[in-house]
């Protein structure tokens, strides 16, 4: 029997940040979800969206706020780092996957 262990996500303290922002006018705050499913243009893609944590998710928490991956999902983003960007484009949740052999110009896309 051979036992894999899969290095869970970092989650920045911007991210954490920038969760706290959102949660803060809500009487019920939500989960950051950050999932991985088939499709996009280079093969798999990321869903980012708020949500409340299921019973099989790995919890990531910090500042009073929770970051939840699936089970499914978690092997894909193994050592990743889920961060908050600002950018003359616009701002939004980034992944820096180190699993990704190469991604798409939009940031949600990706191959391995």
């Amino acid at each position: 029997m051979t036992l894999t262990l899969t290095v869970p996500p970092k989650v920045t303290p911007r991210a954490f940040e920038r969760l706290a922002e959102i949660n803060e006018d809500t009487d019920t705050p939500k989960a950051l979800r950050v999932a991985v499913e088939g499709g996009g243009c280079s093969g798999f893609q990321y869903e980012i969206k708020l949500d409340d944590p299921a019973e099989d998710d790995l919890v990531l928490e910090g500042g009073g706020q929770k970051v939840v991956v699936d089970s499914v999902s978690l092997p894909f983003l193994a050592d990743a780092v889920i961060d908050f960007s600002e950018e003359l484009i616009g701002a939004r949740f980034t992944i820096e996957n180190p699993n990704a052999s190469s991604s798409c110009g939009c940031g949600t896309s990706f191959s391995m």
